[in-house]
């Protein structure tokens, strides 16, 4: 029980942090950077990246007129798959713009390995330090952090 109210005053803590500074709404807009290649695709992520995120406005980089016109009638496809993987309305418009497109960066071999699942006592435990924590997004961001973190130490080597 001792344990409990340090991790509801820990996360409590964060939450204000977070809000005092003004990072909540920040790291809402942030999350779509993240999803990106996971959202549109190889692809498409291979010629298109994200550049810029300003309230629910994204802007995407294009590396050539022909994906450019692509991505114009793609648009819809793309907003409503970035909010499906996000779980939330994030995404209302995105702007595109032609400039330099840096590829996604390839995993090596051993990164593609699939990261270590996580057993039920430690989803539990992962559960138990993000509950008190009210923002959905702040909590969200948290628990995947922190399951990151967990997965990474049981790797090899």
């Amino acid at each position: 029980m001792r344990r409990r109210k340090r991790l509801e005053r820990l996360s409590g803590t964060i939450e204000q942090l977070l809000a005092s500074r003004g990072l909540t709404a920040r790291l809402k807009e942030y999350r779509v950077l993240g999803v990106w290649d996971r959202a549109v695709g190889e692809v498409i992520a291979a010629h298109a990246r994200p550049s810029a995120v300003r309230g629910r406005k994204l802007t995407v980089t294009v590396d050539s007129s022909a994906w450019m016109q692509q991505l114009t009638l793609l648009r819809p496809e793309l907003i409503e798959k970035l909010n499906r993987t996000l779980g939330e309305r994030a995404v209302e418009a995105i702007t595109l713009r032609m400039g330099e497109v840096e590829p996604p960066v390839r995993r090596t071999a051993a990164r593609q390995a699939p990261a270590p699942e996580l057993d039920a006592g430690e989803r539990a435990k992962i559960e138990e330090y993000v509950a008190g924590i009210a923002d959905p997004g702040v909590r969200e961001a948290l628990r995947h952090l922190i399951e990151k973190d967990v997965r990474s130490r049981k790797r090899p080597g």
